[in-house]
């Protein structure tokens, strides 16, 4: 039963009955509060929970479980639900999963070689699947709290670690997205400059508009709609790849393992699975079900798993030799372009670094509003000018002035920012007893321990790839 509400707070007593149980009443406003409880603005989600423990018998109002969404999303316009597709959502993390890092997949994980890679790829995912629900559920006990219905990496770490972990997280993410921004403005302009024939500033630029304003003017169904064409482009086009590549697949060449040069991998590994900065745009998407969250994350990155496994495979099965030095790792488009399948590789190529740019645009402009404090709900033009046109500038520059920070951002940046600190995020708020709030069921099982390997995990292949660096001799 819904009921109308025009003020701020409403208060609802009921008689204590033992034994008390815990339920969740629902209340649709037909105007939107103007403040909550903590006097903070909001937009018109149009769905507030208040807990109460009674008696299910005694409740005049609508019951929910805690399994239920936390809020509505409304059309401003015609205050109509809006809710969020769980495909979409699955689609915008496979797509902002499968990005650029599966083409350099094989090359880093050559000298270690399929069955020891294959390992490294299963444990990298199931490990960073952990790290993105521990940032779910951060996410969605931040917007109870504050009462907003969309709180980015930087409220998360603000509210659970203080400003020096806000800190933290701000410039790791900001440096983590732009670099990586640019580093797919520009391959694609290569691609498309190649295709089309054009400038490279012209295909750049074709390329940061026509996607830019895909994120800035489309609809979540929309721009679910535009990576559901893109991921089955991407399956398309490397499934033509694949049977265009196998044909010399040496079967036994998969069965040899060097389990020593899998942690050199890892930091790469770990880059291609990175989508942890759309985890809270699913998490508005989704109304902070996290139940539906939960399904986006696991079946979003298996795709991409799978897609990972079949491209090494393919990749390390037809390669002759792979008992290489370290600096004669082969490039696997090198490989593939000495076949007739150089269009394809490119298709592919596109495709796969399309999705993974929406993915990072959408999160960093989330990111940005929340920086600035912008108004949720509304999107404004300068968290995109601020996403967009920084990495095309930068890139028609000169893009391989970044090479080597994507190199440290895979290693130190992604384990810090996607790692560490979503454990430690998830300790913070679970062990803390600062918030009021009744806490939400954990995500993630295994309590302090699994969060003590998650974050000692992350930390071990930071200190391995510090005293590597300082071990390898220098180049002449």
């Amino acid at each position: 039963m819904a009921t109308s509400c025009w003020s701020s707070s409403l208060f609802v007593r009921f008689p204590p009955p033992p034994p008390p149980r815990l339920h969740t009443l629902e209340l649709h406003c037909s105007k939107p509060p103007q403040l909550n409880y903590h006097n903070k603005l909001l937009r018109p989600i149009h769905l507030h929970r208040y807990h109460y423990q009674h008696q299910h018998r005694h409740c005049p109002l609508r019951c929910c479980s805690k399994k239920d969404r936390l809020f509505s999303n409304l059309n401003q316009s015609t205050f109509k639900r809006e809710p969020g597709s769980v495909i979409s959502a699955t689609l915008l993390v496979a797509g902002t999963t499968v990005g650029a890092g599966i083409l350099a997949i094989p090359a880093v994980t050559q000298e270690a070689g399929f069955m020891a890679s294959a390992v490294a790829c299963i444990s990298c995912w199931l490990y960073m699947v952990v790290t993105g629900l521990l940032v779910a559920e951060v996410n969605v006990n931040t917007m109870r709290e504050l009462g907003s219905n969309g709180v980015s990496l930087v409220s998360m770490a603000t509210r659970t670690l203080g400003n020096v972990g806000a800190q933290i997280v701000c410039w790791s993410y900001l440096f983590i997205h732009y670099a990586l921004l640019v580093a797919y403005v520009a391959r694609s302009s290569d691609i498309l400059t190649n295709f089309l024939g054009i400038p490279l500033y012209e295909s750049a630029t074709l390329f940061t508009l026509i996607l830019g304003g895909i994120c800035y003017f489309g609809s979540q169904r929309f721009i679910g709609a535009i990576n559901g064409i893109l991921i089955f482009g991407i399956i398309t086009s490397f499934a033509t790849l694949v049977g265009l590549a196998s044909g010399d697949l040496q079967w036994e060449t998969l069965l040899k393992a060097n389990f020593a040069a899998v942690p050199l991998s890892i930091p790469i590994i770990a880059l291609s699975f990175v989508y942890q900065n759309v985890v809270p745009v699913l998490c508005t998407d989704l109304e902070g079900d996290l139940s539906k969250v939960r399904t986006a994350i696991t079946i979003g990155t298996a795709i991409p798993l799978a897609l990972f496994l079949v491209w090494d495979a393919v990749i390390l099965g037809t390669i002759p030799n792979l008992e290489t030095g370290a600096g004669q790792i082969m490039d696997p488009l090198q490989q593939l372009r000495s076949t007739n399948g150089v269009p394809i590789v490119e298709v592919f190529s596109f495709f796969a670094i399309a999705t993974s740019y929406i993915g990072f645009v959408l999160g960093l402009t989330d990111f940005l509003s929340d920086l600035f404090k912008l108004p949720t709900g509304q999107r404004k033009p300068l968290p995109y000018l601020l996403s967009l046109f920084p990495p095309l500038v930068l890139s028609l520059l000169d893009p391989e002035i970044f090479f080597k920070a994507l190199d440290f951002a895979g290693t130190y940046g992604v384990l810090v920012l996607f790692g560490i600190l979503p454990a430690a995020m998830s300790w913070s708020d679970r062990y803390s007893d600062d918030s009021e709030l009744l806490k939400l069921p954990p995500l993630v099982p295994g309590g302090r321990v699994t969060l003590s390997l998650v974050m000692g995990g992350a930390g071990s292949v930071i200190v391995s790839e510090i005293l590597e660096n300082f071990m390898r001799p220098p180049l002449n």
